[in-house]
């Protein structure tokens, strides 16, 4: 993994996320060498400075892309606005809950993404999932061709992601080009839902899955028969729950496992395995609606897959990196032997030969990226190239 911190693996793990949503090494250089010596004090200390400086390049690539559009140049003020986001998205998932300005700077890099997506002649839309007396907001982004009804990955954030940044890693391109769409999903916990909303996670996943499911099944450019779901990080817990209890979908998959994360948070405070962002105990207990320590422990038993993966009947795929430093290797092979009754389980272990090693390849999301997508387009009928 690109350490640009060399002490700080959080803080390096954020440069790497804004490289693979579409940021900039050289606007990223700028913005991080003036915390060169900050990083050296541990994940926490600094992370309001982290915060300004990260902003300060979102806002400059603002005001460029206004110059932009006075112009009239629109798809170079939508690139813009859309590297902006990502700026703005690792400033806000890098402060602790508690933080007044993350709140406002949240709200407004998804209405920035928007724009950004519109400048630059996206194949894209926003939906919102009713949900209870709210609803669940997401980006879809159309697939390539013509197809009356298309294939759809329903695609899940992890702990401390969102849609508007998975949306911009490299495998919505990879996935659309062989002609399945993508709906990137804020659910309980995340994004919207948990910021604007305030939903917590939930353990039962199939919940708010389900609902995805029944929205999807009535739109007509969806082949109702063809959903699947994918999910990262945290992710790798959602979607095999929901995929075993959820009959309708057609596969799973899962970009980094987490078949016991619940036992990982007692491997936590006994110092083992990084942390994916600073200030890390107040953000799991924000993320599960826990009101303190012993509150957020008792949900946390209940976060794992054991007993339920035999419910699963379809295709199903788990990738692990080798060198994954926040969740073990281990947790990969425990979901894959536990599928049991998936008639086409494939277990892919990222190695050194073709990158991807670190959590969620976020070393290098693009060879990842391209196997996966490969797997799914297999399995749903997509396209493997251009004459295949």
């Amino acid at each position: 993994m690109f350490q640009y911190f060399p002490t700080n693996y959080v803080w390096s793990l954020a440069v790497n996320a804004a490289l693979e949503s579409g940021g900039r090494i050289g606007e990223i250089d700028e913005v991080c060498r003036p915390l060169r010596d900050l990083a050296t004090q541990g994940d926490d200390p600094g992370t309001e400075a982290f915060f300004q400086a990260w902003v300060s390049m979102g806002e400059k690539l603002v005001a460029l892309a206004e110059e932009d559009k006075a112009e009239g140049h629109f798809f170079s003020a939508g690139e813009k606005l859309d590297r902006a986001v990502q700026y703005f998205a690792c400033a806000e998932r890098m402060q602790a809950h508690s933080f007044a300005p993350r709140k406002a700077l949240y709200s407004r890099y998804v209405a920035l993404f928007q724009q950004a997506q519109d400048l630059m002649g996206a194949r894209w839309e926003r939906v919102e999932i009713p949900y209870g007396d709210e609803h669940l907001a997401g980006v879809l982004f159309h697939a390539d061709g013509k197809a009356e009804r298309q294939p759809l990955m329903l695609c899940v954030n992890g702990l401390d992601s969102t849609k508007e940044m998975l949306a911009r890693t490299q495998i919505t391109r990879q996935l659309n080009q062989r002609g399945i769409a993508c709906l990137y999903l804020d659910q309980p916990g995340t994004g919207e839902a948990l910021r604007l909303h305030d939903m917590p996670a939930m353990v039962n996943s199939e919940v708010w899955a389900s609902k995805v499911v029944d929205y999807l099944e009535a739109r007509t450019d969806v082949d109702p028969k063809r959903i699947g779901m994918m999910g990262v990080s945290l992710g790798g817990y959602y979607t095999p729950r929901a995929v075993a209890f959820e009959p309708r979908f057609a596969i799973g998959a899962v970009w980094g496992a987490n078949h016991n994360w619940g036992e990982m948070q007692k491997r936590r405070l006994l110092r083992e395995g990084e942390n994916p962002v600073p200030h890390y105990w107040e953000h799991v207990r924000w993320v599960w609606g826990a009101d303190n320590m012993d509150d957020f422990m008792a949900k946390a038993e209940q976060i794992h897959l054991n007993g339920i993966l035999d419910r699963v009947r379809v295709p199903f795929l788990v990738t692990h990196g080798e060198q994954d430093r926040q969740i073990p290797l281990e947790y990969a092979h425990q979901t894959y032997d536990q599928l049991v009754n998936s008639p086409q389980r494939k277990l892919k272990i990222f190695t050194d030969r073709e990158g991807g090693v670190h959590h969620v390849s976020l070393d290098n999301m693009a060879n990842a990226g391209a196997f996966i997508a490969d797997w799914i387009a297999g399995q749903l009928g997509g396209k493997l190239g251009p004459a295949v």
